[in-house]
């Protein structure tokens, strides 16, 4: 709740600023985006292994998805900053497994996040509607809550998986950066196509994952990292002057 309001905040604040003159302003758009979110094992580990006491487990990070709002403010035509917020989710697998007593197991489950990046961003005039742009910067990210599920294939066999986040940290910040192609219309707006990359500075989540049998509990634990690479699909929507002309005295002339 407290990040909707930072956002609607800052929303606010640029509309406002939208509304002033060149020289007393900088030149705002509102936009969103939407992307893919692809597991990779160059900025982080893909799988997990963890084992103990012949209880065996493997986590898998499955692709998610992410969409949310974009402000994009202008402080010269080919620097700017870049902000919003976001709807992270993601996915993982787990293959449970007692090797001796012949047992194993598939299991699911989601994890939800919010974030707000602050990217510098950088242009590169390609053609007169063509730039390719770079950004780099933080994001801070929210986890509103634990996960977890409870598996039972038959008989007194139990299996219990739990991303478990403490309260001391619902809050990270992570490194994000992106590269990309834009293309440029007075009237429609500004289109986006491009990738990025994350890079958590602490585990997305703690698991814990139980199997038990009867009276018998036998526990694995381990921290679950977050990195991602995504497909960014952008949308700003054109900005409309008094006079009634798109995108007037802005980056797109």
């Amino acid at each position: 709740m407290k990040i909707s309001f930072l956002f609607i905040g800052l929303f606010a604040f640029f509309s406002v600023n939208a509304q002033l003159g060149r020289e007393e302003r900088f030149e705002s758009f509102f936009g969103f985006q939407v992307k893919p979110l692809f597991p990779s094992s160059f900025i982080g580990a893909e799988n997990h292994f963890f084992s103990n006491q012949g209880y065996n487990v493997e986590i898998k990070q499955k692709v998610g998805y992410s969409f949310g709002g974009v402000v994009r403010v202008a402080l010269t035509d080919f620097i700017g900053i870049e902000t919003g917020i976001n709807f992270n989710q993601r996915f993982y697998q787990f293959n449970m497994s007692i090797p001796d007593s012949n047992i194993s197991l598939v299991d699911d489950f989601g994890f939800v996040q919010y974030d707000i990046p602050l990217n510098a961003l950088f242009y590169v005039k390609m053609t007169k509607k063509w730039y390719m742009n770079a950004a780099l910067g933080p994001a801070v990210g929210y986890k509103p809550s634990s996960v977890g599920t409870i598996a039972q294939p038959g008989g007194k066999h139990e299996f219990i998986n739990i991303g478990l986040v403490a309260i001391n940290k619902k809050i990270n910040i992570d490194l994000t950066g992106n590269v990309g192609f834009e293309y440029r219309t007075k009237k429609s707006g500004i289109f986006y196509l491009g990738g990025s990359a994350r890079v958590p500075t602490s585990p997305l989540f703690e698991l814990v994952s139980r199997y038990r049998y009867g009276t018998y509990e036998v526990d694995n634990y381990g921290q679950i990292g977050g990195s991602f690479l995504s497909i960014d699909l952008k949308y700003f929507i054109p900005n409309t002057g008094g006079n009634g002309q798109k995108f007037n005295h802005g980056p797109i002339e």
